[in-house]
């Protein structure tokens, strides 16, 4: 009886809350609200500004970008406002705040990022071309920036077996699958001369028949 009326006493001492914290009236106005369309806005928005270049850095211009160009910095279209490698440095955060990649990426992964808020695809990540069987006249041509390169084969058409991966070296830019025979060949886009220092690797790659072929018999 005593804890009975305890309760009902405590009961009484706790403030009503709402059963809705929130009014539905904000809820359908947030659902209502425009959403951004390009990638440019979606950079703005998330930087709650209105204007599409998010800062005061450089930026890529347009939409309609020639690839290679991008890829080769020295040899940039006219319009873009990276034209070298010092573009590619962001900012930084403001004092006290937690810096976000696009303020403080740097090199391609700063040019990345800046090809993507503008719809660019820097690095041109459409898959190979799988419309036809590469041959030696003919090879599928597999573009690279560095000195090597793997390429997935899935065979012709597409998806008839396996995905056999292909390594391609400047050395030896041609490859050709075990299993369908397609060729593929390297396409370098990459500096000549990157200035740096290159050691020795640390174990030799070890020896194959391939090693032993003569040259004139290996693209045959």
């Amino acid at each position: 009886m005593f804890l009975q009326r305890s309760a009902i006493t405590a009961a009484r001492r706790v403030a009503a809350r709402p059963a809705v914290a929130r009014t539905f009236v904000t809820s359908v106005a947030r659902r209502d609200a425009t959403r951004p369309a390009t990638p440019s806005e979606q950079a703005a928005a998330l930087a709650g500004t209105a204007e599409k270049k998010v800062g005061s850095y450089k930026v890529l211009k347009g939409t309609s970008i020639d690839n290679d160009a991008v890829d080769n910095l020295n040899g940039a279209p006219r319009n873009l406002e990276i034209q070298a490698e010092e573009d590619l440095f962001g900012p930084g955060a403001a004092p006290g705040t937690v810096p976000t990649d696009l303020e403080q990426s740097t090199g391609l992964e700063r040019l990345e990022i800046l090809g993507k808020m503008e719809g660019v695809d820097i690095f041109d990540m459409r898959p190979l071309d799988a419309t036809r069987l590469g041959t030696m006249k003919d090879p599928i041509m597999v573009r690279s920036a560095g000195e090597e390169q793997f390429a997935g084969c899935t065979g012709f058409p597409a998806d008839s077996h396996g995905v056999n991966w292909l390594g391609l070296t400047r050395e030896r830019p041609i490859e050709r699958c075990p299993e369908c025979g397609s060729v593929y060949k390297m396409d370098y886009v990459g500096p000549e001369d990157d200035h740096h220092h290159h050691h020795p690797p640390e174990f030799e790659e070890p020896k194959t028949f391939a090693d032993y072929i003569k040259p004139e018999y290996r693209y045959k």
